[in-house]
């Protein structure tokens, strides 16, 4: 997998994830995580059986009708994915508010950037990310607020970073309550309380207002509504923010600064904006600073909301949301939605907004929405508040999951799977975050029996139109991908997205472009609101004089800590497909939760303890680790770890529900985007002395599938998580599979065994040690190389887990044993003073760890960027995807060089 050198965005670089998508789509994965095949479950709570695809359409299209005809087309919902293709997104709204008469769609993006929709649609009067990425160059300033750039947006952080090279003048201001990476590389961060965003950039508004760094001519001429909000911000003086975010004083007036006077500034901005039952105002508030400062229409300078999934925007583009219509219409205005109508060929377009995700989801709870039809997204992992969630998918009449990964959560509660093709596998369209349409072709033919969301969605059409509408059948009869976007492309015709200009020639011939490009012109417009003109009513910016609200949920006595989450470096949402890669696993390889020192120690917990995670909604239970990234009182645990990896039961014996479990499903009452970044919780061991750890090389062509296999059984215990690991399949074709657990007392053998023998730890080639009275086993798999010495293949302990650190570093290894294997059967303590913590993996490229690097690091001095440069000619790091980058200068800023002995010397 390469990077194409030659497009604008990336030109040619990949992040760690789109640098394995082939590893992900080779055939020893596909054959054991992939929907190859359509299924339908002849019962719920039966395994799905394989049916055809006229079975599975005429099946699909029937249960459709029977509930549309039964309770009426509110009783309909379907529930899409920024992952799809514009074409997608397009063939699904059509159906959804043509055909069936509800707009009762939604999407996973109004879990990333429905608020900034809302928030650019309140204040430049359209969804328009104003900023190319060319502007990252341009900017004096940089202004990264809620965005972890440097891991979830890791290529652009690249371009930014080769910007500061270029310009070291350049100031880069991070706003975040952790110290992530990307702040660790910031001239200011601003580690603000969770929440307090909206007072933040009042305060900031107030010092610029007060030190006549605004521009009063642009103010005058571009904007209206700029003394209501002049009147608000009088209150947030320095002082005043500083007690509401827990910053000082001093660090305001420098970002006052920075922001207002060294300009131009762009503002790059994500999730930690979005999600939240305030989002819109965060938005909102933060533009107000550009258009305070005239700083918006002009190179390097702007408010630019970076999307969260590959194709958000072109989601936004085809009014693929429940308020939304094609081309940026909006549902309310009547005539929209007959411009819309009179395109499509349908008499009208309903009226009442649909049902967003988590309301969506929350009347299928109720039994108000009696189908659930989702396509492409894992609502059962990344909604918040999970037990509403699978309250709603069990008692849904109807669950429809149309998806490439058979082994998501969500699947395991669908009546019929529709198999999907999935990236690299279908023809169509994407749009960036700086609007800009790349083409996207097929690499290689769809795995087993899927294909493309549009032609299914297409085909269920069809046959739905003819049991309730038979004229509309004709609608949705496109020969091709590109005669879908065909017909999305004459629905922007006027509208402030026209692409009429542009085709899939067009794009193959030139590359990508951005949009609007209207017919007859020769590019698009890398820049929105160069002429001050904007897309409201009088060509005027509206200032948004928005208060300042507390959290949704805020800590109290009873739950005392702030969970924050966020992304891992590699791993995507859900991990159905990078979860598959223990490469993907080395930087970060287990469920953990970050926690204060001082706090660790005040709960008296060590690295690596358990600790049972409760907020009001749910439980989870994971390792604890003592990181100084968050403040008292605050965690972290990231977005990713669902039930597709997290297992075992909650104090209450039911079954735990990963992350978001726990997250909240309060939203912000304009976007509808919930609060998922924050919620209150209480920490508390976890009293589960038994433990469980187990590692095996599998065969390639069947870990994952005893991974499946595995999943159900380990809910028997308290708490247990089940990963890949290993960078790759070794010399016999093996990879690896590691299994942790722990329960409050032993569990039965009746559990166990078959969990040792899924995991090959039985038979003639095991060294096996049980300890009744203890109840505790231990177990070796070996095998004899070529020179006839003993090769650690597998371990197990059970009861006592400690030494497994060693036992993990000979068998990760591959390295003959240093001993006669009997003598890995001692006791667990006396492995344990054998053992020592293993290295972090700070390079996934080349596997290069931070032992490594230190040792390095301790041979050579010089500037931080000649040391970094150094590891790259030495050990590769960061020589390809450049995701280590951050960490490579963090370690070359804290590490000194060793003096030279007298020998080195």
């Amino acid at each position: 997998m390469r990077g194409d050198p030659d497009h604008p965005a990336n030109f040619g670089r990949l992040c760690t994830k789109g640098s394995t998508l082939h590893l992900t789509a080779a055939d020893s994965v596909t054959q054991q995580t992939r929907l190859l095949h359509p299924m339908r479950r002849p019962a719920r709570g039966a395994a799905p059986e394989a049916v055809s695809w006229d079975t599975a359409l005429d099946d699909t299209a029937q249960r459709l009708a029977n509930l549309y005809q039964t309770h009426g087309p509110d009783a309909l919902g379907v529930y899409v994915s920024g992952q799809l293709l514009t074409e997608d997104y397009y063939v699904f709204n059509k159906l959804v508010k043509g055909l069936i008469g509800t707009n009762h769609i939604d999407t996973n993006s109004r879990l990333c950037m429905s608020s900034a929709v809302a928030g650019y649609k309140a204040t430049l009067g359209a969804d328009a990310p104003p900023c190319s990425y060319d502007d990252l160059a341009l900017a004096q300033t940089v202004f990264i607020t809620g965005s972890n750039m440097a891991w979830a947006h890791p290529i652009l952080f690249r371009r930014l970073e080769d910007a500061r090279r270029t310009n070291p003048a350049q100031k880069w201001i991070v706003v975040d309550p952790r110290r992530t990476e990307t702040a660790e590389q910031a001239d200011l961060h601003l580690a603000l309380r969770p929440g307090s965003d909206v007072a933040l950039y009042h305060g900031l508004l107030h010092l610029l207002l007060r030190d006549g760094h605004h521009d009063a001519a642009f103010i005058d001429r571009h904007t209206q509504g700029f003394a209501a909000l002049q009147a608000r911000v009088q209150g947030f003086t320095p002082s005043e923010t500083a007690r509401l975010t827990g910053l000082r004083e001093a660090d305001l007036l420098t970002a006052a600064q920075w922001f207002g006077r060294d300009t131009p500034t762009l503002s790059l901005y994500c999730q930690g904006l979005n999600q939240s039952s305030s989002g819109t105002d965060k938005n909102a508030a933060l533009i107000n600073l550009h258009l305070a400062t005239g700083q918006i229409g002009r190179p390097g300078a702007g408010p630019f909301s970076l999307t969260g999934q590959p194709n958000a925007m072109g989601g936004r583009e085809v009014g693929g949301l429940a308020n939304l219509l094609s081309a940026h219409r909006d549902l309310a205005n009547p005539v929209h939605r007959a411009e819309v109508a009179r395109l499509w060929g349908v008499p009208d377009v309903p009226a009442t907004p649909g049902r967003t995700a988590v309301d969506l989801f929350e009347a299928a709870a109720d039994g108000q929405v009696k189908a659930l039809w989702i396509a492409c997204t894992n609502p059962a992992q990344s909604l918040p508040d999970q037990a509403t969630v699978r309250r709603a998918l069990e008692r849904a009449e109807l669950v429809i999951v149309q998806e490439a990964f058979l082994t998501t959560a969500t699947a395991a509660h669908a009546d019929i799977l529709l198999p999907a093709a999935t990236w690299g596998e279908k023809e169509g369209t994407v749009t960036n975050s700086e609007r800009r349409i790349s083409r996207v072709r097929a690499a290689v033919a769809p795995a087993g029996q899927a294909r493309p969301d549009w032609h299914i969605a297409a085909d269920v059409a069809r046959r739905l139109a003819q049991r309730i509408a038979p004229e509309r059948a004709a609608l949705f009869d496109y020969a091709s991908a590109e005669a879908v976007w065909q017909e999305h492309r004459e629905t922007t015709r006027g509208r402030d997205l026209d692409i009429t200009g542009l085709s899939y020639a067009l794009l193959d011939q030139q590359g990508p472009q951005q949009w609007p490009l209207r017919e007859g012109q020769p590019h698009g417009q890398a820049r929105l609101y160069e002429d001050g003109q904007f897309a409201t009513p009088d060509g005027r910016a509206r200032f948004a004089d928005v208060p300042f609200t507390p959290l949704a949920e805020p800590t109290d006595d009873a739950y005392p800590f702030s969970l924050l989450t966020g992304r891992l470096r590699d791993q995507w949402h859900g991990m159905s497909r990078t979860g598959t890669l223990g490469r993907l696993l080395g930087h970060e390889g287990e469920p953990v939760i970050d926690i204060h020192p001082g706090d660790m120690q005040r709960l008296q917990l060590r690295d690596g303890d358990l600790v049972r995670v409760t907020s009001r909604r749910g439980e989870v239970v994971l390792g604890a680790r003592a990181s100084d990234s968050v403040q008292p009182g605050q965690t972290f645990i990231p977005m990713h770890w669902g039930r597709e990896v997290l297992r075992g039961q909650d104090s209450n014996g039911q079954p735990m529900q990963g992350v978001n479990g726990l997250t909240l499903p309060s939203t912000c009452p304009r976007s509808k985007q919930p609060e998922l970044k924050h919620c209150a919780v209480r920490l508390a061991p976890a009293r589960l002395p038994w433990r469980l750890t187990a590692m095996a090389w599998l065969p390639q062509a069947e870990a994952l599938a005893v991974r499946e296999q595995l999943k159900p059984t380990l809910d028997a215990f308290g708490w247990a998580c089940l990963l890949p690991f290993g960078r790759e399949p070794d010399a016999q074709g093996r990879v690896g599979l590691l299994l942790r657990a722990g329960a409050a007392q032993a569990v039965d053998e009746a559990v166990l065994a078959p969990i040792r023998q899924a995991l090959r730890i039985d038979g003639p080639s095991v060294l096996v040690y049980h300890d009744l009275q203890r109840h505790q086993q231990r177990a070796l798999r070996l095998q004899r190389d070529a020179n006839g010495r003993d090769v650690l293949h597998a371990f197990w302990l059970a009861g006592d887990a400690r030494g497994e650190s060693w036992l993990r570093t000979l068998l990760e290894a591959h390295d003959p044993l240093p001993m006669p294997g009997r003598h890995l059967l001692a006791p667990a303590h006396r492995l344990t003073q054998a053992s020592a913590p293993r290295s972090p993996q700070v390079c996934t490229c080349f596997n290069v760890s931070e032992e490594a690097i230190r040792t390095e690091l301790s041979r050579c001095a010089g500037r931080v960027e000649e040391r970094v440069q150094h590891l790259q000619e030495r050990l590769r790091c960061g020589t390809n995807c450049g995701s280590c980058l951050p960490t490579l200068r963090t370690l070359a800023k804290s590490i000194a060089p060793q003096p030279l002995t007298a020998m080195q010397r």
